[in-house]
């Protein structure tokens, strides 16, 4: 006989799971999760829903378009030049209207026309992407492989010098402002080598491709890795002190074992939460860092299109942002569960 049985005695549920049961758990086990995500997935869509209406609504009730921006830079105002140029455009219809027209051409997949360049915002879009994933990826691959490791080490040294050392160095961190520390690492380039890094988009050599994406990723994940260094410490810190790490050293395990096997497997949740929030915040710093390095990301790009009021760039990038953060965060609270087994996600 498979199944399950309860038992109550004095009020309180036993329950007995017999073997061959283990399909029908799973499933039930399965089914809080499933609807989990599913709830997550809906608070997405009405999280995307309400940043398409704001940046929409912003972008119309800041002075000027891009309409009287052509014509001051012209130095005359043709009423009726200007009213034909914004029929063209679609900026004489209601805002409602604009919107309508706009989540229906996203959901179809067409985002429009650059009012600048009058190419599909699509295809100028695009190419900028991968320059901006890699210096992205890099700067959160820097600030991880630099961070946690550390962090360990000054937790573990509490006290030292060295640990006095690298508290230094993630203050440092999180002084300096990204720009700063790039406009130093151009003059450090032109000091000693005579020449600063030149964009190049196929780079010919490694040390080419170092040049052109490590050094901009290094100086702004230099702060992400500041923090992760900081938040690494106080999580470790705190869990050394806990019973359950003087009972390993008490059995005998190595202090390798402790500190990474034990220690930082428990004290990785604040990290990860830190290293999703700057995977999210990131573009911010790429702004400055690709205007500081010529680099044509995206980041600049937004920045450009911001300043021209083109209004099919500058909202198809804020609602690309937009999805990678908010998978981002749906990443982090999924690796919860991966990499703490006593949480369990349920409706």
């Amino acid at each position: 006989m498979t199944g399950s049985v309860a038992v109550s005695k004095d009020g309180r549920q036993y329950r007995f799971v017999i073997p061959g049961t283990s399909t029908s758990c799973a499933a039930k086990e399965s089914s809080p999760l499933l609807a989990y995500i599913v709830r997550r997935l809906f608070l997405m869509l009405v999280t995307l829903f309400g940043i398409s209406v704001i940046i929409f609504v912003l972008l119309r009730i800041v002075p000027g378009n891009i309409v009287d921006i052509l014509f001051a830079a012209a130095g005359y105002v043709d009423p009726a030049d200007k009213a034909n140029l914004e029929r063209e455009l679609g900026l004489d219809q209601p805002i409602v209207v604009q919107y309508l027209h706009w989540i229906g051409g996203l959901l179809r997949g067409d985002l429009g026309y650059s009012y600048v360049s009058e190419k599909p915002a699509l295809d100028e879009i695009l190419p900028r992407i991968p320059i901006t994933a890699r210096l992205a990826g890099l700067a959160l691959l820097f600030s991880a492989s630099i961070g946690i490791p550390l962090g360990v080490i000054s937790a573990v040294k509490q006290g030292t010098r060295l640990d006095y050392a690298l508290r230094v160095v993630s203050l440092s961190g999180l002084s300096l402002p990204s720009f700063w520390l790039g406009l130093l690492i151009l003059m450090a380039s032109v000091a000693l080598f005579g020449t600063m890094p030149i964009f190049n988009p196929e780079p010919k050599t490694w040390t080419e491709a170092i040049a052109i994406y490590c050094v901009p990723a290094m100086a702004v994940g230099f702060r992400s890795a500041a923090l992760t260094m900081r938040i690494t410490r106080s999580s470790m810190l705190e869990i050394l002190r806990q019973d359950f790490i003087r009972t390993a050293r008490a059995k005998g395990a190595s202090e390798a074992s402790v500190n990474f096997h034990h220690a930082l497997k428990n004290a990785i949740l604040p990290v990860i939460t830190v290293i999703g929030i700057e995977a999210a915040f990131l573009i911010g710093g790429l702004i400055v860092t690709e205007t500081v390095f010529n680099i044509p990301g995206v980041a600049r790009f937004l920045v450009e299109a911001i300043r021209w009021r083109d209004y099919p760039i500058v909202q198809n990038l804020v609602m690309m942002i937009a999805v990678v953060v908010v998978l981002a965060n749906f990443t982090v609270d999924m690796l919860y569960a991966v990499f703490d087994p006593r949480i369990r996600y349920t409706d």
